[in-house]
Order: structure tokens, then sequence, then C-alpha cells
């Protein structure tokens, strides 16, 4: 019996236009353009088609991310398709709430707009970085990473395939704990284009004002299981709101995510929202499950066909 997760992208999936076709063609898609324009208080769609250096700016990027990811993901409901299951790469973990029926999509959009001001602001661009430790194990990374703390923060951040793992956290300790790696004979190191130190304790005062928004939006109970990205569980109604704000300060566990959507007889993967990454990441970890990516008109066609 088939089994379909929908997965949805995380910060970093931003494209110039994305989405810009199936907008052109869907009023559902442009239905939820509008509806999240209204409550951002300017026209998302032209942000996205016109001004690439808002859209690479966090407090911009996520509701431009969640909204794209949503309104594919109403097209795909449109077209008969059904989740069996959830889950989301960081900020992809709203969308995914949107899709299990545990926040409706006017809250989300409030509530990314705030996330992603607080994590901006917490974080400041050039205050720390994250780099990626390919083909290296998890408890060496981790070891390495608790001897360069002696410099400031840095810890895993995101445990993307068990070849590639993400560190992050202030700039002099990244970069010594790249040094230890380096001196054990690791040889690839390869520096993110991202804004900030994400899922590190850095992120701690984002935390801390998210979880005061969280208090005020009201959940619902999930339709299908979501798994968290903070537990790799999961996620249970009581533990929404705290889940949440832990998750912008504590690594993403996406691969031991992806393990326990197998365990819930998980066979198809769509990867929904722009980009491919997590397909990437699923080849990594199982090459078994099927995989699909709904983008634009092309891959949502290319899905229709199989």
């Amino acid at each position: 019996m088939t089994k379909t997760a929908f997965l949805f992208a995380g910060q970093g999936a931003q494209k110039l236009g994305m989405a810009s076709d199936l907008y052109e063609k869907y009023p559902i898609v442009r239905e939820t353009f509008d509806q999240a324009s209204s409550i951002l208080g300017y026209n998302l769609r032209d942000l996205i088609d016109k001004e690439e250096d808002k859209l690479n700016q966090t407090r911009y990027t996520q509701p431009a991310i969640l909204t794209t990811s949503v309104a594919i993901y109403r097209l795909l409901q449109e077209k008969g398709f059904k989740a069996d299951m959830v889950a989301g790469l960081s900020l992809g973990e709203y969308s995914a709430l949107v899709a299990s029926g545990a926040l409706n999509f006017e809250d989300a959009v409030a509530l990314v707009a705030k996330r992603g001001e607080f994590m901006e602001t917490a974080a400041p661009a050039g205050t720390g970085k994250m780099v990626a430790v390919m083909n290296t194990e998890a408890s060496l990374i981790e070891d390495i990473c608790q001897k360069a703390s002696i410099k400031g923060v840095v810890t895993p951040a995101n445990y993307n395939t068990p070849a590639q793992i993400v560190i992050g956290g202030e700039t002099e300790a990244v970069n010594y704990a790249v040094e230890l790696l380096k001196e054990v004979g690791v040889k690839r190191l390869i520096p993110l284009k991202v804004s900030g130190p994400f899922h590190t304790a850095l992120l701690a005062p984002a935390s801390k004002r998210l979880s005061e928004v969280l208090d005020k939006v009201t959940f619902s109970d999930f339709d299908i299981p979501l798994v968290g990205n903070t537990e790799a569980k999961v996620m249970e109604y009581s533990d929404i709101k705290a889940l949440l704000a832990r998750q912008v300060k504590e690594p993403v566990r996406f691969y031991d995510s992806i393990e326990t959507m197998r365990k819930l007889g998980m066979t198809e993967v769509i990867e929904v929202g722009p980009g491919k990454v997590l397909s990437g990441f699923l080849r990594k970890i199982d090459k078994s499950i099927s995989t699909s990516t709904v983008e634009d008109e092309a891959s949502l066609n290319a899905l229709l066909e199989k």
C-alpha cells in the first residue's frame, strides 16, 4: 500500500519569480497569495517577482516560502493528491502545520512574518556563520564542536543526511571548529550562504519572543501525523507551541525524521514548494523512496503524468 508524505521546503529555497506560472494559471494559487498580501500589508507576489534583495531578507523570505508552498499544496489538493503524513525543514514545518490541519493559513502567515523578523534581529547578518560538514560521523562533529566551544557558540544545527551535517554559531568558534575538523582529516567543508546561525543557541532571544507570540495563537489537533524537526517524532497537539519555540534554537533532525516516517509506512514523497533540496537529501538517505517535486507548472505536469 502506498503512503505519501508531503515534505515542505525551508529557507534558502527561495528564488525570484517562484511559482509565477502557477499564479498566472490557477485561481487557488492567486487566492492564496492575495490572502497572504492582505495579512502582510504588502504585495507579496510583486516582492517575489521583482525584489530579489528583499526576497533574501529573512523577514520577507519566510512568508514568501510559506505562501508559495501552501499555494502549491492547495493546488495539489484540488488535483486530488492527499498526504498521509507531513514534515517540513525548519520554516517548512509551518507549511506542514497548515497541511496537517493544526494551523490555519492566515495565522501561519502572520506567525512566520514575526518569526522571520525575530530571527533576523537575534542574529544580525555577519554575526555568525554556518558550514556544511560532509562525509563525517555525527559523533566526531559533536566532539569537535564541544572542543571549539572555548571560542564561543558552535554546535550542529542541521542533521540533513548522514553524510551532510551543518554546524553553526559565532564566526570565530565556527572557524576554529573547521580548523579542528581539517586537522582530523575532514576534506569537504562548505560555507553556506545563510543570513544567520539558525538552530543554534544564538537564536535564544528569537525563541523567547516567538514563544510569547505563540501563546496567543490557536492551534487545532492534527488531521494527519506531522513529524517534527526538533525531536524527529510525531508531534503531539499539547507540545506544538513548546516545540516551535525550541525549533529556532535547536538542531533540525531531518534524517531521523525520515526514518520515523518510514516506520509510519511512508513509501513515496512529494516535495512541495520551491527547490529540490529535500529530494536531494532523500536520495542520500534512502534511494528506494520514490520522490517527486512540485514547484512550477512543468514539475506539476510531470507528477500528473506519473
